[in-house]
């Protein structure tokens, strides 16, 4: 059964890392004890706690400094603090409260105290966050907006699907759209509004908004060039002094069913992911374009590409290649390409279920978005 609770002790006393241990484990706490702040940086290299209790007095590192580096670090600075201390000193007290500590533990506090201490703040924090969502997803249903789709396309000769979590489950900026034309022409759009959580969420229906009227209005004067499509959104965002500073990315592909062909632009997105079945390879398909408001002139172009019985393309967001260690942010296309490798024999169901996608699951940083699209038929 998988625990709730994860719980990061710190204190250079072995006994009082054994009795603190043994007490929350038996309270239902998983718990990882550390001796040091440098043993307890390695540790979160390799997983994220709820609440983290440390010691002020600790030799090399003491508790400040080691909350202090937390802070600076975006990948920890958000993760609860509590300090445990033998001593009653009020400005001790006071410069941890001041250091975002949410609260303190003397060493002396019977452990059933503590324990109802940090379960209490656990529940207040499980309680606001399910309320604020709830809260949004009220004001969303209301307004009927979503930014992934509620269902998936019917592509005649194709078979599409998507892959998407926000991150900290929250409503987030990447959006994705399928915007059917008729039953030959389907568009394709997958987008990322820089920043996280609502505030992102909020400005990509403006973003989506943009992008399916401008899909429309070049349709209906008879113009297919995903690149004309790209630059006319560009041109509206540039201007919108709403939008214009909030940057998104975008990749925006046109499948024809005619030919199997695929027509592709991109604004500052990453790289598609194409699967060769003829000669199994795996390869980047690269967009030169700008984000989206950028400049005047995004430098968009359009790739084609045209998909034999077999084929795959992966169209996703940076979320699914960023991760952080103990060094900070770090981006690798590699590791995701060789997490898509076993499963190419496989339907994209199976790679849903996949390690690697399940990872992004527990421990990411970002919204991950990934839309996957194969040819079926000739």
């Amino acid at each position: 059964m998988a625990v709730s609770k994860k719980i990061l002790l710190v204190d250079d006393n072995p006994l009082v890392l054994e009795m603190m241990g043994r007490a929350l484990s038996k309270e239902g706490f998983y718990c990882m004890k550390a001796n040091s702040a440098d043993e307890a940086m390695a540790i979160l290299g390799l997983e994220r706690p709820d609440i983290i209790l440390s010691d002020y007095h600790m030799p090399d590192v003491d508790g400040f400094a080691f909350r202090q580096n937390l802070i600076a670090m975006p990948i920890y600075k958000d993760i609860p603090f509590m300090f445990l201390t033998s001593e009653g000193d009020n400005e001790l007290m006071l410069k941890g409260i001041n250091l975002e500590a949410v609260d303190y533990i003397l060493k002396d506090t019977p452990l059933p105290v503590v324990v109802s201490k940090i379960n209490n703040f656990l529940s207040t924090v499980r309680e606001e966050h399910e309320r604020t969502l709830k809260e949004l997803s009220v004001a969303a249903m209301a307004l009927n907006l979503h930014s992934v789709p509620q269902r998936l396309p019917v592509i005649k000769g194709f078979e599409v699907d998507f892959w998407h979590k926000s991150f900290q489950n929250y409503p987030g900026g990447d959006f994705i759209d399928f915007i059917k034309i008729d039953e030959r022409y389907t568009f394709i759009v997958l987008g990322d509004v820089m920043g996280k959580k609502w505030g992102a969420w909020y400005f990509s229906f403006g973003f989506l908004s943009y992008i399916r009227a401008a899909v429309r209005i070049c349709i209906s004067e008879g113009n297919f060039s995903t690149k004309s499509i790209l630059q006319k959104i560009n041109a509206v965002v540039y201007h919108d002094p709403v939008v214009n500073d909030v940057l998104s990315s975008l990749s925006l592909l046109m499948v024809d069913t005619e030919g199997g062909l695929i027509t592709y632009s991109g604004a500052g997105d990453l790289p598609l992911l194409y699967y060769n079945t003829a000669d199994k390879g795996l390869k980047q398909i690269g967009s030169s374009g700008m984000l989206l408001g950028l400049m005047p002139d995004g430098d968009f172009d359009e790739q084609l590409l045209k998909l034999n019985t077999g084929d795959r393309l992966f169209i996703f967001t940076d979320g699914i290649i960023d991760f952080e260690d103990t060094n900070g942010k770090k981006t690798d296309y590699n590791t995701f390409t060789e997490a898509v490798k076993p499963y190419l024999a496989q339907s994209f169901a199976a790679f849903k279920k996949s390690t690697f996608l399940q990872g992004k699951t527990v421990a990411h940083i970002d919204d991950c978005s990934l839309i996957h699209l194969q040819k079926t038929d000739q």
